[in-house]
């Protein structure tokens, strides 16, 4: 546990819980430990992997087989047990693994304990503690404000109203809000589960939960088949007592056809592959909230990133003190030095800015501050008023020199427009420029005092991040358009943005004079950076983007971020950043490095392109299942394969292919329409597989195969079909996918040679006639299951469709 300084002279002292008051408090569980946000506890990784919908009906199954049939038939069942057992084992990895990451960037409590500041982690802060608030802290816990130093507090992600609210003492402070400016401390009235953003529901939490769309295409999928499954079921029974069959042969028919329906391992696969990706960003330093966080990145085709921590370094440099900027007295450049020490050593909230100056200037011991306005980002300035020495504003010389604020001296409106004009010529030069003024005027709160007299510009330098035109350049080649959306100058944030290759730099444009509504949506559609930013417009910029049908990522590490990242469909904050920003973002790169997010876009496109084709293998097979067991019984035959066939043709032809596929390299774009895409492949190439299985089944049975034969001759059938399903997928056959497809229809025939595999899975030979069936049956199964995709692709209702999916995406 580390200790802070001790508070300076003219800070009320505050000696805070003692150790011992601390201790009982945690004893009683009246502290602040609560669930981590997007967190899932380990019992709900069994619940997800054990109780489903699918486990419940292959479950029954199951033990109907065990009863009425062989239990040589029922070795699906033991695939609820594998499969479970696999997904809880990688999505506890993956918690595992996000768990350790976020303690990387779990901020910490400033609490006073037996009379000292110190760091404590959130979910230590207890009941009664006093606690130290200062610019881009999150509020952890409900309380009464003990002191204001003008501290500020926005409650927007509680209460949706924008305006910050400053707190005086004696008012409430809410859980979930965060300090926007100022300082202040604050005691703990109500901390855990009873605080004020854990009772919140919906919207109120912390954090919005990331839409996907795979997920929910998957479940549409799953939705489908599971309402299918029940009167299929219900017309194979009433078939098998119909043709007046043994309950034996009756039931084993009635499983092999409903098994078959099933897609076993899809929402498995879906998992293993989002925790995956999670573990493998985990290892690059990227902590995602929620495993379908990767794919969020993926559908983005706008980026919005700051200039300062993102294109540039994040600790900008003193670079000079230029002035006197007008005629004042002598001396004032000494003095000014001092008042640049003395103002960062003393302000209320923390910014690489002031840190800057700080690092650079010295603060004088004696000097005393009389009254101050912290920094806010939209003000763009701040003040501090010094005994003996008058009032001193450090802003956006654009701001602070305003016609305005110069006053009313022809003199002053003169030495303001030649201070705008220097300030504007240094800006174009890259360079971060402020503008120090000074006034005998007292401070009027928000609001620039009178008679502002300009000293000097402040002058800062950024250095271009090495990787940065790399990194802008790979998302420019991904059609992912930048949007570069800074508080600094426009000038300043256009010359930044050209070094390091962002595409139409050239055209900045000043957010002081941002339109509202469909002209702000429009100029969002032909403008790349934008200057003089404040929080408000960032997050309608960001709704700007939106209601024109794009979906948006937005990075971010400052306070006057969080409105911007909340709304982002993806919103990734700097581990480096405030903690309110990480609170609301779904990915957190912890390294604060904007070139891992390539790698996070690829990592995202790799998962949604797998997926996609797991999907199709699974989903093929359901619908082929489902129209082949209409057909045998309303035709009034045995299905044509059992369950133990199922068990061994699934592994090779969708388990094991399925893993690789989802998992395998993919480069490809996202591209809208995830459903549609599977139905347009599953549909055709499955009816046809299902004609092919029931002709080529009736057909093998003339040649004079028995029915147990003629079932295990289906099988192969059956096994062609999978791995011709898997070539249609995985266009070009080559390389790995050639030798996947080899192996497993090696490992298939050689099932057909080992006599304990051959005689578990009753793969029974027949005479030559029949076998001579079956290989023409494989040849016709081959082909003919191929045309599925082209037919699909070829009737006019895809085509239609097609072009309505690309036209609203266009």
């Amino acid at each position: 546990m580390s200790t802070t300084p001790p508070a300076p002279a003219d800070v009320p002292r505050f000696t805070g819980l003692t150790s011992a008051e601390v201790g009982e408090r945690m004893a009683a569980g009246r502290s602040n430990a609560t669930p981590r946000p997007g967190g899932r506890t380990n019992w709900d990784i069994v619940r997800s992997n054990v109780f489903t919908y699918f486990n419940l009906i292959l479950g029954a199954l199951f033990v109907v087989m065990l009863v009425f049939g062989s239990w040589k038939d029922a070795l699906f069942g033991w695939i609820i047990f594998i499969n479970a057992g696999i997904g809880i084992v990688q999505e506890m990895r993956a918690k595992i693994a996000l768990d350790r990451l976020s303690v990387l960037t779990a901020p910490a409590a400033k609490v006073i304990r037996d009379g000292e500041d110190r760091h404590v982690p959130i979910a230590d802060v207890v009941l009664d503690d006093v606690l130290r608030l200062s610019a881009g802290d999150q509020i952890v816990a409900d309380g009464e404000t003990l002191e204001s130093q003008s501290l500020e507090v926005d409650e927007s992600l509680l209460t949706g109203e924008s305006v910050p609210v400053v707190k005086e003492p004696g008012d409430r402070l809410l859980s979930g809000s965060f300090v926007v400016a100022g300082s202040g401390v604050f005691r703990a009235t109500a901390v855990g589960l009873d605080a004020y953003a854990q009772r919140l529901t919906g919207e109120g939490k912390r954090y919005v939960r990331l839409h996907s769309d795979l997920v929910a295409g998957i479940n549409n999928i799953l939705r489908v088949i599971g309402v299918g499954i029940l009167p299929v079921g219900g017309l194979l029974v009433w078939a098998q007592f119909r043709m007046g069959t043994t309950i034996e042969h009756g039931v084993t028919n009635t499983v092999a056809a409903l098994v078959a329906m099933v897609p076993q391992g899809l929402v498995l696969l879906t998992s293993i592959a989002f925790a995956v990706s999670a573990i493998t960003l985990a290892r690059r330093k990227v902590l995602t909230r929620e495993l379908p966080a990767v794919e969020g990145l993926a559908r983005v085709d706008v980026l919005c990133i700051d200039k300062t921590g993102t294109i540039t370094e994040p600790h900008p440099a003193f670079e000079r003190f230029e002035g006197p900027a007008s005629s004042v007295e002598p001396g004032y450049d000494a003095l000014a030095l001092e008042v640049l020490g003395f103002m960062a050593a003393t302000a209320s909230g923390r910014n690489s800015t002031l840190d800057a100056i700080g690092a650079a200037l010295p603060a004088p011991q004696d000097w005393a501050a009389e009254d101050s306005v912290p920094f806010s980002s939209a003000r763009k300035w701040s003040a501090t008023r010094i005994a003996g020495r008058g009032s001193w504003v450090l802003g956006a010389p654009e701001i602070v020199a305003s016609d305005g604020a110069a006053g009313g001296t022809a003199d002053r409106a003169k030495n303001a427009t030649t201070t705008r004009a220097r300030a504007s010529e240094l800006a174009d030069e890259g360079l971060r420029v402020l503008l120090l003024s000074h006034t005998d005027a007292p401070l009027a709160g928000e609001v620039l005092p009178e008679d502002l007299e300009p000293v000097g510009l402040v002058i800062l330098s950024e250095r271009v991040r090495a990787d940065a035109a790399q990194t802008l350049a790979y998302f420019k080649a991904q059609g992912v358009e930048i949007k570069v959306i800074s508080g600094d100058n426009p000038a300043t944030v256009a010359t930044i943005a050209a070094k390091a290759g962002v595409p139409g730099a050239d055209k900045a444009f000043d957010a002081r004079f941002l339109p509202e509504g469909e002209e702000l949506a429009a100029l969002m559609q032909t403008t790349t950076v934008f200057g003089r930013v404040n929080p408000d417009q960032k997050y309608a910029m960001v709704e700007a983007l939106q209601s024109h049908g794009h979906t948006v990522a937005m990075t971010g590490d400052g306070v006057n971020d969080v409105l911007a990242l909340k709304k982002a469909d993806m919103g990734i904050a700097m581990g480096t950043g405030t903690a309110a920003a990480q609170a609301v973002s779904q990915l957190v790169l912890v390294d604060s490095r904007f070139s891992t997010l390539p790698g996070v876009v690829a990592e995202g496109r790799r998962v949604t392109a797998n997926i996609e084709r797991v999907a199709n293998l699974f989903t093929t097979k359901s619908v082929w299942a489902a129209a082949l067991a209409i057909a045998v019984a309303v035709i009034g035959t045995s299905y044509p394969i059992l369950p133990r066939h199922l068990t061994l043709i699934d592994s090779l032809t969708i388990g094991v292919p399925g893993f690789f596929l989802a998992l395998a390299p993919n480069p490809r774009r996202f591209i809208p329409g995830f459903v549609f895409r599977v139905a347009r492949f599953v549909l055709p190439t499955g009816l046809l597989a299902a004609i092919t299985m029931l002709l080529s089944y009736l057909l093998i049975r003339k040649a004079g195969a028995s029915v147990d034969e003629a079932q295990a001759m289906s099988a192969v059938v059956f096994a062609v079909i999978g791995l011709r399903v898997i070539a249609a997928i995985e266009k070009p056959v080559r390389g790995w996918r050639l030798a996947l497809i080899a192996a497993m229809g090696a490992i298939f025939a050689l099932a057909f040679v080992v006599p304990p595999t051959r005689d578990f899975f009753a793969l029974l030979f027949p005479g030559w006639a029949a076998i001579g069936a079956t290989a023409g049956a494989c040849v016709f199964a081959w082909f003919f299951v191929g045309l599925g995709w082209r037919i699909g692709r070829r009737l006019p209702f895809w085509r239609e469709a097609a072009a309505r999916v690309e036209h609203a995406h266009s």
